[in-house]
């Protein structure tokens, strides 16, 4: 475990392996590095991989402050930084993506390619997405909200390790916490439009990688594969896995899909 200093906040992380480009696992908001335990472990085998806690998460520190996507770009910077890798591939669960593409701005060329997981990347998400992240953000009803959330997550999953970080490392997480990642996620959609919008205008191209499980509705996967066709700095693969967090079921499918995208 190391930590560095971002803004004065300790941010914690773990380094592991060696070579360029180093992989930055990052996880999404309410969860901590441990989501990403077994494949770091995988990984580091053949990269270099920095896996990394954000602030008022896991075991990094906290200013008491509000912070939004922006300190998070903060924090992954700090750490690139003080691991001083040159070469980068971020490796973002969910909406940590946003954070990613941030990171991008800042490194430019340093960040080869960008791996993607389990992301609503490609259509406007439907009216229900936009209502639960609303609900997030009512001190009434964020903890219902968050539980038919987590429902969804684990819709028939027996996987024992996926539930209880599910239910006792991300249900640790408050109102504050859970309001202020809605908050986030919901200007980051308004601002930039889908994942995919945002992507399609960087000039030059990033490759990326969207490795995901849910949904299992055929048309989101043929979707993605016909914007492949057309894009071909976009590649998609669908893991089999039934929940939102792929690298508890799926760790070595996982694994192997990164390395074959990275290459050496």
């Amino acid at each position: 475990m190391a930590q560095v200093s971002s803004n004065g906040i300790s941010i914690v992380y773990d380094d592991l392996g060696q070579g360029e480009p180093a992989l930055v696992l990052m996880p999404g908001w309410c969860t901590n590095r441990s989501v990403f335990r077994d494949l770091a472990e995988l990984c580091s085998r053949r990269y270099r991989v920095l896996s990394l806690d954000w602030r008022g998460h896991g075991e990094s520190g906290s200013s008491g402050d509000d912070f939004g996507n922006d300190e998070l770009v903060e924090d992954a910077l700090n750490v690139v930084r003080a691991s001083g890798a040159r070469a980068i591939v971020p490796v973002a669960l969910s909406h940590a993506g946003w954070v990613a593409i941030g990171l991008h701005h800042r490194l430019g060329a340093r960040v080869e390619k960008l791996v993607l997981l389990d992301w609503i990347i490609m259509m406007q998400p439907p009216r229900e997405f936009f209502e639960a992240l609303d609900g997030m953000q009512s001190p009434d009803r964020w903890r219902e909200t968050v539980e038919r959330i987590a429902s969804v997550w684990l819709s028939n999953v027996e996987n024992a390790a996926l539930i209880r970080f599910v239910r006792e490392e991300m249900g640790s997480y408050g109102f504050e916490m859970w309001s202020r990642a809605a908050r986030e996620i919901a200007a980051a959609y308004a601002e930039k439009g889908t994942p995919l919008q945002r992507l399609e205008g960087l000039d030059p191209a990033l490759p990326v990688l969207h490795l995901y499980a849910q949904p299992d509705d055929p048309g989101y996967l043929a979707a993605q594969r016909s914007f492949a066709a057309e894009h071909p700095w976009f590649k998609v693969e669908r893991l089999k896995a039934r929940s939102h967090f792929p690298m508890f079921e799926v760790p070595d499918e996982m694994a192997a899909h990164i390395e074959q995208f990275v290459g050496l």
